[in-house]
């Protein structure tokens, strides 16, 4: 709790400064987008901000997409099927390449969602509109023209902590499940607090001390990632939106979105930079906890292939 609140302090100064330097650049600087998502509404006791109507249209928008585009599956693949098969096929051949085919067959279909979801909800962020319709400040009193929009219809999903939270915790949920198909609940906890190595005697000892400290902090380590993994994410993507928007009253009057447009082809780069770190971050993190089963069946294969020789 202590390292969260600490991050979260760490990076509400930095958010501060950056709107200190930007409230130079115009009269009328906007105070930034706010950590918090603004409430739309509610449903029952459920509150519905407005990065979640965003991940609503973007879940609508990729579920239509896939419809129309593999709805009716061709052989010879046309228009939209012929992306959708290139992605998938992409995507596949590069986690294979990190976490190996047995493992790819099982948790492929996680990897593959989750960096289509965050990359698009990165880009829908980017939209025009996104941010910048909604309520606000008027520039004067009974006035309909806007200073400053407070609380926007939309906002970038993953510009909102909770979403990539969320998202963080559905994985370390899988990557627990997997742990335990792959190893047991026994050879899970071998994994963490097994000594390694062919020692014997006093020195056994010793190393089982040894490695049941390092797996205590094995568990820590375990238990940070889904803050880890939410806050690198959701950390870029915000900074990256208040410096859109900070660039863009630099700019002022109304050209104020040319000084913002190199930094727009930026953040498009960043967006789909950071799902491929998530996904890179969950697909190794998924590897280190299922490896070792894999490679004593690959030990054994090889022993059996060995006596098979001598005999």
């Amino acid at each position: 709790m202590l390292s969260f609140a600490g991050l979260a302090a760490e990076h509400a100064a930095h958010a501060a400064v950056a709107h200190e330097a930007a409230g130079h650049g115009a009269e009328h600087a906007s105070e930034g987008l706010p950590t918090a998502a603004p409430v739309l509404f509610h449903v029952g006791p459920l509150p519905v901000t407005n990065s979640m109507v965003l991940t609503w249209v973007v879940a609508l928008v990729l579920v239509a997409a896939v419809k129309i585009g593999v709805g009716q599956v061709q052989l010879i693949p046309k228009g939209a099927q012929n992306f959708w098969e290139w992605l998938v096929e992409g995507l596949y051949e590069f986690v294979e390449g990190i976490i190996g085919t047995e493992l790819v067959k099982k948790t492929f279909w996680f990897f593959s969602s989750v960096f289509i979801l965050i990359v698009s909800t990165n880009w829908f962020g980017l939209l025009p509109g996104v941010g910048t319709i909604g309520r606000g400040i008027p520039v004067e009193p009974g006035s309909h023209k806007l200073s400053h929009v407070t609380e926007p219809i939309f906002r970038g999903a993953n510009a909102d902590f909770n979403m990539t939270f969320a998202i963080a915790l559905v994985f370390f949920a899988c990557w627990l499940i997997w742990a335990l198909q792959f190893n047991g609940l026994v050879g899970f906890l071998k994994h963490i607090f097994a000594p390694k190595g062919g020692t014997t005697g006093i020195m056994f000892v010793l190393m089982a001390v040894v490695f049941f400290a390092v797996g205590l902090l094995e568990i820590v380590s375990i238990l940070f990632r889904p803050v880890s993994l939410s806050f690198r994410l959701y950390g870029n993507i915000f900074a990256g939106e208040n410096m859109l928007e900070a660039m863009t009253h630099l700019g002022g009057g109304a050209f104020g979105w040319l000084t913002a447009l190199p930094f727009y082809f930026m953040e498009l780069m960043v967006g789909v930079v950071q799902a491929l770190v998530f996904m890179l971050l969950t697909a190794v993190f998924t590897l280190l906890i299922c490896s070792h089963d894999e490679e004593h069946g690959a030990e054994g294969h090889g022993h059996g292939h060995g006596a098979g020789g001598h005999h």
